[in-house]
């Protein structure tokens, strides 16, 4: 029996089993069997598996890797020539473009690598298509383009969303606050610090040992789902940010565009006539969190056309050293600070001061 054949099976069992306190131990077990299939489809076992393709592992310049993804003709290609002025084919008809093709803008002073992926089809987690490959290239941004088209209904958006999260990319969402610990003996500890509407003692053992997990220690420090539990315990989840595009909106009217505009998370444009390009690049860089920093010059002016970019959670000053140089941080005395991070400027920090968006620094050598 095929893997895809095991995962139809169980997915309806899931669809016919009623949900209610009684099931939920019998559906905490058919998840974790799910995602584990899911995990083999993803990276087949025995040998290297077949080759990646042509052209789909891009080489990551710049300071910030932003992937569009969406399905044939609904105009990835057009945003990202317009965007970026690069070239890449562009066709009325579906599936023009084949290969991963990458296109660097500079915004605010950082450059981001934006990548126009090929389009995903429905089943592109079950290998069908390129899905995998494409989806393999989504991982490693740190923003993800989700392109819909205006006139062609959201389930297109509930599609990609599913793919997606087949293959272990959470949206616009935070890892789950569990505590999870592998041990050599003493069987499962489970402690949950709030109240728990679906996990008890008892589901927590069935799903682990799937995993032929029996000694561990389990904390719950939120109220967390069957999902979030297979999440952790998977271990190769990846949390990105996502905006969805909702292109082509030169062909509805200003009442329909109203209503778009309260989705959350959502930008409306018009690749094709550049409209809007500007909210888009906007929310962008407010996703994307980079921060940048100014460097300084003894006894001259800040620099303020080259910053140095450092991604959000790693903006020590320590982190800046390295980014430049990874010998600057042995010769590293002390820096000196402008800017909101500090209280008094200029002022002298040590080499893990937290550094904020466009901070001037300047560093002082042994």
């Amino acid at each position: 029996m095929s893997i895809l054949a095991k995962i139809a099976e169980i997915e309806n069992e899931m669809n016919r089993t009623q949900k209610n306190k009684a099931t939920a131990h019998h559906l905490g077990l058919l998840k974790a069997r799910l995602a584990k299939l899911r995990r083999e489809l993803i990276t087949p076992k025995g040998g290297s598996g077949g080759g990646t393709g042509e052209g789909f592992d891009v080489a990551k310049t710049g300071d910030a890797r932003v992937g569009f993804v969406g399905f044939p003709s609904v105009g990835k290609s057009t945003l990202l020539s317009n965007l970026a002025g690069v070239y890449s084919e562009v066709a009325a008809y579906e599936f023009t473009t084949l290969t991963t093709v990458p296109g660097v803008i500079r915004y605010k002073g950082a450059k981001i690598q934006l990548l126009d992926l090929p389009g995903i089809i429905e089943g592109a987690k079950d290998g069908k298509g390129r899905g995998r490959q494409v989806i393999a290239v989504a991982r490693t941004c740190n923003l993800i383009l989700i392109v819909l088209d205006v006139l062609k209904p959201l389930v297109h958006k509930k599609l990609i969303e599913h793919e997606l999260e087949g293959f272990g990319i959470r949206l616009n969402k935070q890892p789950p606050n569990i505590g999870f610990k592998k041990k050599d003996k003493g069987g499962i500890n489970f402690t949950a610090t709030c109240a728990q509407s679906e996990l008890d003692a008892e589901t927590v053992k069935t799903i682990l040992a799937e995993y032929k997990i029996h000694n561990a220690d389990i904390t719950l420090r939120s109220d967390a789902t069957a999902d979030d539990l297979i999440d952790v315990v998977e271990g190769n989840r990846v949390y990105i940010p996502c905006i969805y595009v909702l292109n082509k909106i030169d062909q509805i009217s200003i009442e329909e565009l109203d209503i778009i505009y309260k989705v959350p998370h959502c930008v409306p444009i018009s690749a094709h006539h550049r409209w809007n390009f500007d909210d888009l690049l906007e929310k962008m860089w407010d996703y994307l969190r980079l921060v940048r920093i100014y460097t300084k010059p003894k006894g001259q002016l800040p620099d303020y056309t080259s910053p140095v970019v450092l991604p959000d959670g790693r903006t020590a000053v320590e982190d800046f050293c390295l980014k430049i140089h990874k010998n600057l941080i042995k010769e590293f005395k002390y820096a000196l600070v402008w800017g909101s991070s500090v209280k008094h400027n200029p002022q002298k920090v040590g080499k893990d001061h937290i550094l904020e968006d466009e901070d001037v620094i300047q560093l002082v050598k042994k």
